[in-house]
């Protein structure tokens, strides 16, 4: 199964997308911690995505979508892949397909964790405070609250049209929206 993770940040994608990784026998992969991965690494794209991170900006659509080329170019991705952190806008959303048709990989699924904004932010100070993120401080997680609202959210329009949309309710134990999850993301790949 190719299935993409959308949500705000806080809304969970990362802790489904590990458990649904072992449910489905397919490969994690999150935007988010290849970026981290650069950044720690101290590569010239981890400098340059470390500062505009820490400003609660989003990296520019080309070097994600590189970054992600060269992932799903791997072996292990040949039977299905989570995608977590990826698309964020609509420009995104068009790049991903493109690039997923070239490889003849299209999305089975795209599902979107529906959790309320104030749940979101106890959510991220307690991840920035666990944690340590930058990208979790206070001034970040209200701006990328704002960009969330404003560019990825209608992403789930653009998966709704296409007939790929399944929304779940992000609140509740881990398991509880697992299981919501997996029912739905099988649910829809099916119809």
């Amino acid at each position: 199964m190719r299935l993409v993770l959308l949500g705000a940040p806080g809304s969970g994608k990362g802790t489904q997308a590990t458990l649904l990784k072992q449910a489905l026998e397919v490969p994690h992969i999150s935007t988010g911690d290849l970026l981290r991965a650069a950044v720690a690494a101290g590569t010239p794209l981890g400098l340059k995505a470390k500062a505009v991170m820490e400003r609660g900006e989003l990296v520019s659509d080309e070097l994600v979508l590189g970054m992600l080329e060269e992932r799903l170019g791997k072996d292990d991705v040949t039977g299905g892949f989570i995608l977590d952190g990826y698309p964020r806008n609509l420009a995104q959303a068009n790049a991903l397909d493109a690039l997923l048709d070239k490889l003849k990989q299209p999305v089975d699924v795209a599902v979107q964790l529906d959790v309320g904004t104030e749940l979101l932010i106890q959510r991220l100070a307690g991840r920035a405070e666990a944690e340590g993120r930058a990208d979790d401080n206070p001034d970040s997680v209200r701006n990328r609250l704002r960009v969330y609202s404003d560019q990825t959210a209608p992403v789930i329009d653009y998966y709704r049209a296409q007939g790929k949309l399944a929304c779940v309710y992000g609140v509740g134990s881990v398991d509880e929206v697992a299981e919501r999850v997996l029912s739905a993301a099988r649910g829809q790949a099916k119809s």
